[in-house]
Order: C-alpha cells, then structure tokens, then sequence
C-alpha cells in the first residue's frame, strides 16, 4: 500500500500506486479501497480508475468491482522473463511431469524473491502454497536457492546478512549455513529445500541459463519428503533445465 500526501506524488507515482493496490490478496477491489490502499483521496483515485479503466488496464465487473484488465496481459506477454519464457519452457516441464507426475515449478528472481510464472499440479501430488505469479524468499523455496546460488557475490553477501524469515521449524535462518548450501547448489548444479516452506514437502531444483550462459530462472518438482527420492529426481531436473537452457540459445562449453 502507498503512502505520503498525495500532491506529493507525481502523476506516474499515482498511477502506478492504484495499480500496485491489487495484489493475489486483493484482486478484486470497490473504489473506496483503491483509495485507501493506494493511499490517494477518492477524487483522485476516481479519476485515475477511469482513466485506467478506458485504456483497459482495469475491469469494471457488474457488481462494482475493478480488476487488472486484459490490457496489462497483453503487455505483460512481451516481458521475456514471462510468458515469452513459459512458452520455450514448457514442453520440458510437461515432459519432467510425466516423468515424476509431481508439482512441477518455473520461477525467476526478482530482486530478493523468487516470482513463479509456470506451474504444473499433479492431482495425488503434495499440496504447495504456490500459484502462478506468487512471491517468496529466495532462501526458503528449492528455484530459490538455485538463484541466489547463481546471483553475483555481492547481492549473495547481503541476502545471506540480512533477515532471514522462517515459515517452518526447519527454514534455513543462519547465514552460515545458507551459505554452505549455496556451495553445494553450485558444487552438484542441484538445490534441495526441504520441509522449508511447509514440513510436508521437499523440492528438488536446477537453474536455467540463457544465451550468454547466465541463470535466468530455476525448474523444481515438488514431492512429499517421505517420499522423495532425491538421487532420481535431480537428474531429471537437470535434464529439464538443460533443455529449457538449450531452447533459450544456450550452448554448453564442450566437458560441461
């Protein structure tokens, strides 16, 4: 939610804070919490919400209701971190699915968060608190540790010193250790996080490279921790990101 005076603000400053309003918590939203949440007066968030509204960047539904309109689909599809990645990506997730039919996960990093932009369920597979445009800590997540693996020293330093949130008893909170797992991600080319997000679950992760061989994103699978089996599963989900990395132009040193 935006805060400060709202004359403060420059007009792309107002725009931008009535869009940042809507979040998977608040996809749907009256006039009224536009207002507040975007921290602007009702007459200004009035007119903003019109003028977004005939551009197509918001919805009107029948009762009153705005949502993020077709507009911003439509641009958000030229983003090559998303749905331009999804679709190279997406034959090798279908295939590491039918290979293990448990969860499968394409994510990319956003500053100190992984994004999930692809997402594969398994019917009988272990429930997981992740959706299609859902945000967590690189540390905690399997695609997370594989990113931060990969992300240059410096940011790595400063992630690994900073707070470090626990939604478990087992979620990964010194920095020395996280450190240590880091070294071991890029040692094997794997990430494993287990029960760090819920304790039932365990996730099995490799990074995605793009042309000039810089990660651009992670694949994971998903699976319960009792059941998992971690020396099939990372060769499969190394397999699954070396062909994504391929069909995003990478082409390996020849040994690698």
């Amino acid at each position: 939610m935006a805060s400060g005076p709202a004359h403060a603000r420059s007009a792309p400053d107002r725009l931008l804070a009535v869009l940042g309003a809507f979040d998977l918590e608040h996809p749907a939203l009256c006039l009224t919490d536009i207002s507040r949440r975007a921290g602007l007066s009702l007459s200004t968030a009035h007119r903003l919400v019109a003028a977004l509204t005939e551009w197509g960047a918001l919805e009107r539904d029948d009762a009153g209701l705005y949502h993020v309109g077709l507009r911003l689909w439509e641009l958000a599809a030229l983003a090559p971190r998303g749905p331009a990645l999804r679709q190279v990506a997406l034959p090798y997730l279908e295939d590491l699915y039918e290979a293990t039919h448990e969860n499968v996960q394409l994510a990319v990093r956003d500053g100190p968060e992984v994004v999930y932009i692809e997402w594969l369920s398994g019917r009988s597979a272990v429930g997981v608190h992740i959706r299609v445009g859902a945000r967590w800590p690189l540390h905690a997540t399997g695609v997370g540790l594989a990113l931060l693996a990969h992300s240059d020293a410096g940011f790595q330093e400063g992630y690994c010193g900073g707070p470090l949130a626990a939604f478990t008893p087992y979620t990964v909170t010194d920095p020395a250790r996280l450190r240590r797992m880091l070294a071991e991600v890029r040692r094997t080319g794997v990430a494993v996080s287990s029960r760090q997000v819920t304790d039932d679950a365990l996730s099995v992760a490799a990074p995605v490279r793009g042309p000039g061989g810089a990660v651009v994103a992670a694949v994971s699978v998903v699976v319960p921790r009792t059941d998992a089996q971690i020396p099939v599963l990372a060769p499969a989900v190394r397999l699954a990101a070396r062909g994504i990395s391929r069909g995003l132009g990478w082409r390996p040193e020849k040994g690698t």
